[in-house]
């Protein structure tokens, strides 16, 4: 029994070491690689179609980034199902570093709002940084009764469910914003849902709707030439692109914040040594002043994560948030 014992204690060793051998390997392997990296071309999937907001921020990093990288870095845009088909193809996809994701801030509201989600946001990526945020609009019909924020309250509270606003869909960040400010301000009103954020924007000229939450970039133009009222922008700071236009925070709603921002990700699993580095050429990159002043012309602003863990820990309180103002506005997932 002794032998036998003393047998299988001796295999057991060998297997042990064994493993620890492999592992051994397989890291020295893995920290090599990162050290190597970037060999080759990097693509960053952009999840939307080409012209938009969301491409446009990655098309001004891009070049930067391959530049601090020393190679190239190509935008493939993987459009659709608010953003979840280039999210879906980077979960998906190696956890080399190859393959990059450019988050929207939909990909934390969507497993909230849709029925079926491709990918699980707190599993299925790295997160690497935040890159830019840009804020909504607050904006109205001239043919509104209020005429600032606070009348606007004062009137919505007054008559509840009187006002309607447009949005670009149910659960979209222009539906969800204003769920948000309701909650906030104990108001009601008439959501209308479009199809597009362009086509609530000509509701609202319209009068079909009374006011909706587009981004400030596409209603600054009928804001300065008095087509549409601004009832204030929905960062905590005024933005660089019309700081003319005080903040909902400001205008009577203290702490209100809630902006479109983007990101880098990678998928889950990809070595921490690449994320560092991606994240560390991201950084430099967005501390650019010719990058800056890039976004700040489109009414965006660059801010980077103050580490890949301090983003990953941003994107599980915005899907809190989130999650809790879809929960109590009782939206139905699409």
């Amino acid at each position: 029994m002794r032998a036998s014992n003393s047998g299988k204690g001796i295999s057991g060793r060998l297997r042990t070491l064994g493993i620890g051998l492999a592992a051994a390997l397989g890291f020295a392997a893995g920290t090599a690689h990162a050290a190597d990296y970037p060999t080759h071309t990097i693509t960053l999937v952009v999840p939307s179609t080409p012209g938009g907001g969301t491409d446009t921020q990655a098309r001004i990093l891009a070049p930067k980034l391959a530049e601090i990288l020393g190679q190239s870095v190509i935008i493939e845009n993987k459009g659709g199902a608010s953003g979840n088909i280039g999210a879906q193809y980077v979960a998906h996809a190696a956890p080399d570093g190859y393959t990059l994701l450019a988050m929207i801030s939909s990909h934390v509201m969507n497993p909230y709002v849709l029925k079926a989600v491709p990918y699980d946001i707190n599993k299925s990526f790295a997160f690497i940084t935040r890159t830019v945020t840009a804020p909504e609009v607050f904006v109205g019909n001239p043919s509104l009764p209020a005429k600032n924020l606070k009348d606007l309250i004062a009137y919505a509270k007054a008559h509840p469910g009187k006002l309607n606003f447009g949005s670009a869909g149910v659960g979209s960040l222009s539906h969800l914003i204003v769920e948000l400010f309701e909650q906030r301000t104990g108001t009601r009103m008439t959501h209308v849902p479009y199809k597009a954020t362009q086509d609530a924007l000509q509701g609202t000229l319209s009068g079909q709707v009374d006011l909706m939450v587009p981004d400030l970039t596409i209603a600054l133009g009928q804001i300065r030439t008095g087509k549409l009222i601004s009832f204030g922008v929905t960062s905590l700071k005024r933005s660089p692109a019309a700081p003319e236009l005080p903040t909902i925070a400001e205008s009577g709603l203290p702490g209100f914040e809630a902006v479109q921002w983007f990101g880098l990700a990678a998928p889950a699993g990809t070595p921490k040594a690449i994320i560092d580095k991606l994240f560390a050429a991201a950084t430099k990159a967005l501390a650019d002043p010719k990058i800056k002043e890039q976004y700040n012309k489109i009414a965006m602003t660059a801010a980077p994560s103050a580490s890949p863990a301090a983003y990953t820990k941003f994107v599980r309180e915005e899907g809190d948030r989130w999650h809790k103002v879809v929960t109590e506005a009782h939206i139905a997932a699409q």
